[in-house]
């Protein structure tokens, strides 16, 4: 496994952001409404077009994960305040969507 994908501990870095740990000991923090929009499920994307489908007006400017589950060893699926739970987090894509100075210069 890669050690820039492998997380070491998904906690919450705050009322507004998700951490992650990686074994490369890089530590990547998200903000909870971003990574929602950020969903690529069939209901968040449309599947032939890939055009979005999740209006960011309907996702709360206060959402939070009431529950993050483990998807095998690739990923996360968060079932968030607004009800939504079908998507699948990768943490690949997890990986690529930090928004820190290094990693969006990489």
């Amino acid at each position: 496994m890669n050690p820039a994908t492998t997380p070491t501990n998904i906690f919450r870095a705050s009322d507004t952001e998700l951490g992650i740990s990686w074994e490369d000991g890089h530590e990547s923090r998200y903000p909870l409404r971003a990574l929602r929009l950020a969903c690529k499920c069939a209901r968040c994307v449309d599947e032939i077009t890939k055009l979005p489908l999740l209006k960011p007006a309907s996702v709360p400017m206060d959402i939070k994960p009431q529950k993050i589950d483990l998807v095998g060893r690739y990923g996360i699926c968060v079932t968030w305040s607004d009800g939504h739970d079908t998507g699948i987090a990768t943490f690949r894509d997890l990986r690529t969507l930090c928004l820190c100075e290094q990693c969006q210069a990489s």
